[in-house]
């Protein structure tokens, strides 16, 4: 899932970030209201988190000009704005949830899977694999749970079929981080899944499209 995500904050921003692309998202940060039109313009997302004080154009504009120009990418609000007549502009313009700052990124995350249907299976080959529970369902009926650390790794790779997973990205999903360590679990759901999981050299491991 591709997230455009409006905030001003940079430590916040990049705070956000970085835990939403360790769950498996994709997230592209802007801190200007402007930003939102130019990124819009070229790509396509699949859920956008605005702010509503930025600089150039708050949020609540901002959202406003993309129904109006039909776009309905779902919107969630992130704010310090906690008065009643703030929330009920905000889903008045068509936002699907509304979040008072100060919050706990889990929160959002939790928003996040609720409001995209984010806990259906994802078919790899002829496997499911429920990202929330870490259960595959195997072609002959049979499953098996994934412990929490392969279920981890194995989404990121999955969320980023085609793609290099950088190897550090992936070492954050240990408990004690070490390229041995990461070399062993991906052997592991290599020789579980029966899949193949590239290692491409300096930069990290793909899972090729199936």
């Amino acid at each position: 899932m591709k997230i455009l995500l409006l905030e001003d904050d940079a430590i916040l921003s990049e705070s956000l970030a970085e835990y939403l692309e360790s769950e498996g998202y994709e997230v592209t940060v802007v801190n200007r209201g402007e930003e939102v039109y130019e990124r819009t313009f070229d790509e396509k997302y699949d859920l956008y988190i605005l702010d509503i004080n930025v600089p150039d154009i708050n949020g609540f504009d901002v959202l406003k000009a993309l129904k109006e120009a039909e776009d309905e990418t779902p919107a969630i609000y992130i704010s310090a704005l906690t008065d009643i007549g703030s929330i009920t502009r905000g889903f008045d313009l068509g936002a699907v949830d509304y979040i008072k700052k100060p919050f706990d990124p889990e929160e959002l995350l939790l928003r996040i899977r609720h409001r995209m249907g984010d806990s259906q299976d994802i078919e790899v080959g002829a496997l499911h694999f429920d990202p929330q529970t870490g259960r595959v369902d195997l072609p002959d009926g049979e499953h098996f749970f994934l412990g929490d650390i392969q279920s981890k790794i194995f989404t990121l790779l999955v969320r980023h079929r085609g793609q290099v997973v950088p190897t550090e990205t992936l070492l954050d999903q240990l408990d004690r981080p070490s390229t041995n360590a990461l070399r062993v679990t991906i052997a592991k759901l290599k020789k579980r899944l029966g899949i193949s999981i590239e290692n491409v050299r300096g930069q990290g491991y793909l899972l090729e499209k199936i």
